[in-house]
């Protein structure tokens, strides 16, 4: 990746994940982060959850620190916030697995 790209990357990363990586932990040892999104197997960890652990480390780098790995990972996150956002309940979005999934990759779409 070309070092613009890395720059575009990281601002729309930093957009779109709003959680502090002590909020994306402490909502990674709800039960709720644990039971919603898409799992390989029964209890398998899923996705998102997966990927707020990622997130986490990501965050807590210094932006030199920062892999190839890590932007392409970052890309992914911004690509699935965006996604997910528009696809939001009608009511109660505040208790909904809608919200929950955002939350595990570092998006509280009610902030």
């Amino acid at each position: 990746m070309a070092d613009d790209d890395h720059d575009t990357i990281y601002r729309e990363f930093k957009d779109a994940v709003n959680m502090t990586p002590a909020e994306i932990e402490k909502f990674l040892d709800t039960d709720d982060s644990k039971r919603v999104g898409q799992k390989a197997s029964e209890g398998a960890e899923s996705v998102g959850h997966a990927s707020g652990r990622k997130i986490v480390e990501i965050q807590r780098r210094k932006k030199a620190e920062l892999t190839d790995a890590d932007y392409a990972h970052m890309k992914k996150v911004t690509g699935y916030v965006a996604r997910h956002c528009k696809q939001g309940p009608g009511q109660d979005k505040e208790h909904s697995d809608w919200r929950y999934s955002l939350m595990n990759w570092g998006h509280d779409p009610l902030k």
